[in-house]
């Protein structure tokens, strides 16, 4: 497939993800507008970046720092690129993620928060960024293998939600983090419909937290994929993680 032909199908892909979005946006009574794209661009060139934006896309989300370093060099001449984090975040790459993303949405425990707080500071002492916008990651599905705060159940489990909100009660204390939100992986399920009690159940969480913390905006929702997203839209979602749809199988 030439060059052109592969911007062209991108751009297509996208329109109509676009068109899915605002119509399940719609079906909820939200405003598709308050719903954002984050294009997956883990394992895929700048190239398809570079076709993505064409299409109007300006968010990317990356899983590992060093790719996504490389992938930022490489597109240095393209302005307007925001960066979003959604994988896993190793404590040893925090300065290096300080340094490339707009938004960390992998923010899955205590003790990394305050190592990004730490990053952060050192930072803005050396004349860089004071403050980093971060989404909590949760785990509300109760999946072994998926990172996250312990919330199987939601907000059902009283135990496990008096200790996340001790942990975010002293998260939302660290001055150079800016909690916006929180973030999900589902699992994996052939029928989308079988998601959305985990989606709802993470609105429920972040709505419930809205109270308790009320000096913070936890404005966004990052849930949903290229299987599910449409009904993650229907629940909440204000950031839909979509790279297969857009883009094609992994490279």
């Amino acid at each position: 497939m030439s060059e052109l032909e592969q911007t062209a199908r991108i751009r297509a892909n996208i329109l109509a993800i676009h068109e899915c979005i605002d119509a399940a946006a719609r079906r909820a009574g939200r405003d598709p507008g308050s719903v954002k794209l984050i294009a997956v661009s883990k394992t895929h060139p700048p190239e398809s970046v570079r076709a993505a934006m064409a299409a109007d896309v300006a968010d990317f989300g990356e899983n590992r720092v060093q790719e996504a370093g490389e992938k930022a060099e490489m597109l240095a001449d393209v302005g307007g690129i925001r960066w979003h984090l959604i994988g896993h975040l190793q404590r040893n790459k925090v300065r290096r993620a300080v340094a490339i993303f707009d938004l960390v949405h992998s923010v899955d425990s205590l003790r990394l928060a305050e190592t990004l707080h730490r990053a952060v500071s050192e930072a803005e002492q050396a004349g860089g960024r004071a403050r980093l916008p971060v989404l909590l990651q949760v785990n509300v599905a109760g999946e072994n293998q998926k990172e996250g705060f312990d919330l199987a159940g939601g907000l059902a489990d009283t135990a496990r939600l008096a200790q996340f909100r001790a942990e975010v009660a002293q998260i939302v204390e660290l001055r150079h983090l800016e909690v916006r939100g929180l973030m999900m992986i589902a699992p994996y399920v052939v029928d989308p419909e079988s998601a959305r009690p985990v989606f709802r159940a993470l609105r429920e969480l972040r709505d419930d937290l809205a109270r308790d913390f009320s000096g913070l905006p936890w404005s966004e929702l990052s849930m949903g994929m290229t299987g599910d997203y449409e009904v993650a839209v229907e629940e909440g979602a204000t950031l839909v993680r979509v790279g297969r749809a857009i883009f094609g199988e992994r490279a």
